[in-house]
């Protein structure tokens, strides 16, 4: 057995030896997609399996095959029993109730203030001053705090009554007098509140390109006369750029999925209904529909698809004109 063993291995070693390094950067890789291919295709590709067969509204169970008449009532809105419009062509249901554009629009802008402002905090996490630590531990804090606390805290700053700031951004004409139950300003509570606690998260990627770019570059600037804009525009941007995308691109795809902050402040999926939403409430609502939420489940990975090779483009292109591609 010993001996029967040593050979296998013997064979095995000596074919392994005998790959190119292409073919054996391949072999290494298989494990990762072996857990990919569990992890993930799998599960989507039950989902749009799913997709195609009819809801059984009495049952948790799947009806007869339908083929894209799911895709169709969704993309059509005419799936009476959805709980809100996941899109609607003639577009007299508001853009904020429509769960494609809400989600899209919430995670454009989410993801613009996040970059802006974490962009801001990895500058003052990286320059050196008195009472550094202090700051980075005030930047890094929101990031450290679980969801359904940070829902807690809009909840009150918001709660009709009682909020810190329900009364006086009504009485601007910003809010209205219930902020949690309106459509435009629970849309608003809920990207302020993602932009404060994920804002942290693009600091700390960004800070991570900072360190990486060359210091002498900003040398060689200095004793050229270069002003600080310069510096940032043709030094500090462009190297930190591709950084940026990844750090973007990971910010996207949860924004694209968003629903914890939604229910945690309770705003709610009915106020401010998201595509992720629009699926929970399919699948655990009075009326049960897999079959439906299975191809929202399917248009959600279609549109973050589509944001995920926009960011690759940019990301090529990036590397492209820094030579590293």
């Amino acid at each position: 057995m010993s001996s029967g063993g040593d050979g296998i291995l013997s064979r095995l070693a000596t074919w392994t030896e005998n790959l190119s390094e292409q073919a054996y950067a391949y072999l290494l890789l298989v494990p990762g997609f072996l857990v990919l291919l569990l992890f993930a295709f799998w599960p989507l590709a039950s989902a749009i399996r799913m997709s195609f067969f009819a809801d059984v509204i009495t049952s948790a169970s799947l009806g007869e095959f339908v083929g894209f008449q799911n895709y169709v009532r969704l993309l059509t809105n005419t799936n009476a029993l959805a709980p809100a419009a996941f899109v609607d062509p003639s577009f007299e249901t508001p853009i904020l109730e429509q769960a494609l554009f809400m989600t899209v629009l919430f995670a454009v802008l989410s993801v613009t203030g996040e970059t802006l402002l974490g962009f801001l905090y990895a500058m003052l996490m990286k320059a050196e001053y008195k009472g550094r630590r202090l700051v980075r531990l005030l930047i890094i804090l929101p990031w450290a705090i679980p969801i359904v606390i940070q829902g807690m805290i809009f909840f009150l700053l918001f709660r009709p009554g009682y909020g810190l700031l329900t009364e006086p951004l009504q009485q601007l004409g910003i809010f209205s007098s219930l902020p949690l139950n309106t459509t435009f300003d629970g849309f608003v509570i809920v990207t302020v509140a993602d932009i404060w606690k994920t804002s942290a998260f693009m600091a700390l990627l960004i800070l991570a390109g900072l360190e990486s770019v060359n210091q002498d570059l900003y040398e060689v600037a200095d004793v050229m006369g270069a002003s600080r804009w310069q510096r940032f525009r043709y030094i500090t941007f462009p190297l930190v750029f591709p950084v940026l995308m990844v750090a973007m691109l990971f910010r996207t795809m949860g924004a694209l999925r968003v629903y914890g902050i939604i229910e945690s402040t309770t705003v709610g999926c009915s106020t401010v209904p998201s595509m992720t939403c629009l699926v929970t409430q399919m699948m655990f609502g009075s009326a049960t529909q897999y079959g439906s939420a299975a191809a929202v489940s399917v248009l959600i990975a279609i549109v973050v698809g589509l944001f995920i090779m926009v960011y690759l483009g940019f990301i090529r292109r990036s590397n492209q004109s820094l030579g590293l591609a």
